[in-house]
């Protein structure tokens, strides 16, 4: 269960196509000081010592440069100006559907797939996305292969080969992605409020595309869909649309020398950027009140109004002002009102558009009585705004804003290149070159008439509602077409907003109080002692401290985890969801005074661990310890309020009910994680548990959880050892030492283990399922061969059969086969225990053929082995070493790996250098042995398990497949009581 994200600031609007896996927007690094580069000055950050040149080609490409003689990734981002909205009349979908065509193969590199292949095998990754306005290719790969890499990226935009025999698998492959959308209410309600607007603005359009827009209906008319694609790419893919970021290691001058050689060939065809006709609302889709019915089990209000797009004045943050005060969740703010009164759960605020419209948007999770009392909850959001109006435009507000901003951006960590380039590359048609590293991220300008401008726009009379919630199931009259979301629609005056609004419940609101945790000492410390490792600074009886102080990032900031391990908090269904009510319990009651630290960049999260919860704090170490003290204290003097206990139930009650409503295979890989561990429940046990759990149960159970516990910590960052200590110190002081202690030390006995189940050798394992969501067409597969238990030759051996395998498998199943959109193959770490899983999801065949498919990969697998030359498979070798030697981006990534050692108890904090000595001793043929004892079809130790789940489609040939199960393979009848039947590894822990 995670937290939402706080509040929303500008974003561009997306059109509703996603990209497949690691296309993260980050924020972008800058600040104060400025790259005296060729075309003008870039504003950076303090910390940032990377540099940067914008170039322009003589085609008119332009260009950022970034040399990071530190990297040990290289990376590249081409943005294109053009997406959905640009699609032809009729042929929804094609600006994506030409993403997915453009990676197939180039005249200088035919080899279908080749680009992919040769990312994938040099330790890379590639991947797109498609939005409203723009396409994105991105890229990554070890620094040694970067030159040729770009070369085929760029040959994609010179002359790329979309060949006919690739055109009906690639349509496949976006109808499977669509299919996976179908039953997602986000994209349900985006595609709604699309649907409510102009049908003559290219908003009003369904961008991901599918079998019908791409094949059925265009054949129907006469129209060549690849014929309309290379007319599409020669029409709109023209280089002065594109905008390209190159993150290499090499200096800026062999950078351009790099970029002129390989990327100067694209041509130019003076392509105009497509102008939108204004705002997709006309007055019919304004004061409007749309009833929806969503799939899973929830209620929410979105409340939005068309406003001028604010990106025009992001110096100024019109938008970012009013989001940081309607999202604020401190006292005196709309949400704690609303908590208060048991109306809502959550409020998200902020903008977001394009740069010719936009809208402003506010978010409320709603609990059962806020469904009921809806006209209240409207009525106060306009109270509110009114109260912001009469409030004028406090200076010391923004101040605080801009503060934060720029102390959060002067000291911003170290991100992934590919993720930095992609990020920068998108905003480089929005912002002048001075800005492309900062973008929107430094608000600096006060103006107090911009922001009264935007405010004046979010009134009754601009307004649009839209009402989610199943209890309006079976009472709307209309259906979106593209998703077959139910709705109706009535309008709503403004007088009516009005009456809302007088007769809403009399509440204190008011602006937030000056942030105590915006951190003033951002001095770094001086250590002493530079170790590469964590030390076990302290031990005692209740609590043990692994210290570890920053001698890379240099960062005023720190990583602080502590596991309460408490063995009674997960030893059965009915302790799992009584520990998780008093972890979500806790975070309601700190909520308001936590709001505060981590709108200034200190963040704390609290959740279930294998053997207890878990507290994490990270961000600025300036006032950390004061957060730490808070939280402490009130799981000591934990309470249990019955109003807030019936509020989070019925939350909790909802999550574990929409669980049903995950995507098959997500649901597939549940099955498997309960097959394999011992000492866990099925969500449906733990479900009941909680529909007869009363406030008066949780009283009793806390004192009892905490009375036996030990405290696993790891700090990290700019901490010194004593600060350290005294946090380790503090916990134990409040919560063991007090003369009527709140905890105490475990006995010898109660040492707590992480047990996983050993699959039998020669034996597969089956389990078929049912779909738990009636509705969804997809089914899934996951096959999973377990291997061995920790130990770093064994490990480096499954590594390297999983990068020689990867793009095997993706290239056969997804890309020839179009078994289904999501296709993978990865390893899995169970607690110390590897093995290896292929993930299929498919809307077009059944789990058992789809196993069978993956049976006959593994196959066609030993022919690749077996012919591997030496040559081969010393440049496999060679780019897994290049990638385990990956530096740690930053203080984050860096503490997860060592807590990760850590929590499993393996200890291994030395794992990186010691699995790369041990993978340059592995020779080809202890490769081959490897594969053949463990993974192939009939190897003497495989161990092997197949989850089935099967969706609508393809129900009716469960029992069937179920009975196709003979001896040597069992059919698991009973995940928990297979479980118990099998040997368990030993456990790494205690």
């Amino acid at each position: 269960k995670m937290k939402k994200e706080r509040r929303w600031t500008y974003k561009s609007q997306d059109s509703g196509v996603e990209s497949t896996t690691a296309s993260n927007q980050t924020a972008m690094a800058g600040g104060m000081e400025a790259a005296a580069d060729k075309g003008g000055e870039i504003v950076k950050a303090r910390t940032d010592e990377r540099e940067y040149r914008r170039i322009v080609l003589k085609n008119s490409l332009e260009v950022l440069l970034i040399s990071d003689a530190e990297t040990d990734k290289c990376a590249a981002s081409m943005n294109v100006n053009v997406g959905s909205f640009s699609d032809p009349e009729g042929l929804d979908g094609l600006a994506h559907f030409l993403e997915h065509m453009l990676f197939y193969a180039s005249e200088k590199y035919p080899e279908e797939d080749s680009y992919s292949k040769y990312i994938t095998e040099h330790g890379g990754s590639t991947n797109a996305y498609t939005s409203s306005e723009d396409t994105n290719y991105h890229f990554d790969i070890n620094t040694d292969s970067f030159d040729e890499a770009l070369d085929r990226f760029a040959q994609f935009f010179i002359k790329p080969l979309m060949s006919a025999d690739a055109t009906m698998r690639e349509i496949k492959a976006v109808d499977s992605e669509n299919q996976k959308n179908m039953l997602s209410d986000s994209w349900r309600l985006r595609q709604l409020q699309k649907h409510l607007s102009r049908d003559d603005h290219p908003y009003h359009k369904f961008s991901t595309g599918n079998m019908d827009t791409l094949h059925v209906r265009p054949e129907a008319k006469g129209v060549d869909t690849r014929s309309e694609l290379l007319k599409f790419y020669d029409e709109h893919y023209s280089v002065n649309i594109m905008h390209l970021v190159i993150y290499g290691k090499e200096n800026l001058d062999k950078l351009q020398g790099l970029v002129e050689e390989l990327f100067q060939e694209i041509r130019n065809t003076n392509k105009t950027i497509l102008r939108l006709p204004g705002q997709p609302c006309t007055p019919d889709h304004l004061q409007v009140l749309v009833k929806v019915v969503p799939i899973r089990q929830y209620h929410e209000l979105t409340v939005s109004w068309p406003i001028t797009p604010t990106i025009h004045q992001y110096e100024e943050a019109p938008s970012r002002y009013l989001s940081h005060l309607i999202g604020h969740e401190g006292e005196g703010s709309l949400f704690h009102a609303l908590k208060i009164l048991g109306f809502a759960t959550g409020l998200y605020a902020g903008e977001a558009g394009t740069m010719e419209y936009s809208f402003f948007n506010v978010s409320i999770d709603l609990t059962d009585a806020g469904h009921e009392h809806m006209e209240d909850i409207i009525g106060l959001l306009f109270r509110h705004m009114k109260i912001l109006q009469h409030s004028g435009v406090p200076r010391w507000i923004f101040d605080e804003i801009s503060a934060i901003s720029e102390t959060s951006f002067h000291y911003q960590a170290k991100t992934h290149p590919i993720s930095y380039a992609t990020g920068i590359s998108s905003k480089m048609r929005i912002y002048p070159t001075k800005h492309w590293l900062v973008g929107s991220s430094l608000p600096s300008k006060f103006n107090p008439a911009i922001v009264k401008k935007v405010l004046d726009e979010i009134s009754p009379s601009n307004v649009r509602i839209f009402w989610e919630s199943n209890k309006f199931e079976g009472k709307t009259d209309k259906i979106e077409p593209w998703y077959n979301t139910p709705y109706s629609l009535e309008k709503i005056t403004k007088e009516t907003i009005q009456e809302w609004e007088q007769s809403a419940p009399d509440v204190n609101l008011f602006l937030p109080i000056p942030n105590v945790f915006i951190p003033t000492d951002l001095l770094l410390k001086d250590v002493k002692d530079k170790e590469n490792f964590p030390v076990m600074l302290r031990k005692t009886s209740f609590s043990r401290l692994w210290y570890k102080p920053d001698t890379k990032f240099f960062r005023p900031k720190a990583y602080v985890k502590m596991e309460f391990n408490c063995p009674l908090a997960v030893s059965s269904p009915d302790a799992v969801v009584l520990s998780s009510m008093f972890v979500w319990l806790l975070e309601d009651c700190l909520n308001e005074y936590a709001y505060y630290a981590e709108d200034a960049g200190l963040y704390y999260g609290l959740s279930l661990s294998d053997n207890g919860f878990e507290l994490y704090l990270g961000g600025f170490n300036h006032k950390l310890m004061i957060l730490l003290e808070a939280v402490i204290e009130k799981i000591a003097k934990f309470e249990v309020k019955p109003d807030r206990f019936s509020v989070i139930k019925e939350m909790d009650t909802k999550a574990y009910q929409n669980n049903k409503f995950r995507q098959p295979y997500s649901q597939a890989t549940s099955y498997c994680s309960l097959v394999l561990h011992d000492q866990t429940w099925p969500w449906t046990e733990e479900l009941d548990a909680l529909l007869h759990m009363e406030a008066e149960d949780l009283v009793k159970f806390v004192p009892m959880m905490l009375s036996r516990a030990f405290v696993e910590c790891y700090v990290a960052g700019n901490v010194d050892k004593e600060e350290a200590e005294s946090m380790v110190k503090h916990v134990e002081d409040v919560l063991f030492k007090d003369p009527k202690p709140i905890c105490r030390q475990l006995f010898p006995s109660q040492l707590l283990t992480d047990r996983v189940a050993e699959l039998g050798t020669r034996t597969k394992y089956f389990y078929h399922q049912q779909g738990s969501n009636p509705k969804d067409e997809n089914s899934a597969l996951v096959h999973y061969i377990q291997v061995h238990q920790d130990e770093f030759s064994m490990n480096v051996k499954l590594q390297l059969f999983c990068l020689i395998a990867k793009q095997a498998t993706f290239h056969q199943l997804r890309t020839v086969e179009q078994l289904g959109y999501i296709t993978s193959l990865s390893r899995r770490n169970h607690s110390g225990v590897n093995g290896v899983q292929f993930i299929i999801q498919s809307s077009d065949k059944g789990p058992r053929h789809i196993d069978s498919r993956v049976e006959s990969l593994l196959k066609d697998l030993e022919s690749k082995f077996y012919n591997m030359s030496d040559e081969e498979f010393k440049s496999n070798v060679t780019a897994l070493t290049d990638m385990k030697l990956e530096k740690h981006k930053n203080l984050s990534e860096e503490s997860r790996f060592y807590w990760g050692e850590i929590r499993n108890g393996t200890l291994k904090f030395n794992r990186i250098e010691a699995e790369v000595a041990a993978l340059r001793e592995i020779k080809r043929e202890e490769l081959i042995d490897y594969f053949d004892e463990y993974i192939k079809i009939d190897a003497p130790k495989k161990k092997s398990l197949s989850i089935f789940v099967y969706g609508s489609q393809h129900l009716k040939e469960m029992v069937s497949d179920k009975a196709k199960v003979a001896s040597p393979f069992i059919e698991i009848e009973d995940i928990v009581r297979f479980r118990n039947s099998l040997p368990l590894y030993r456990s790494l822990r205690g």
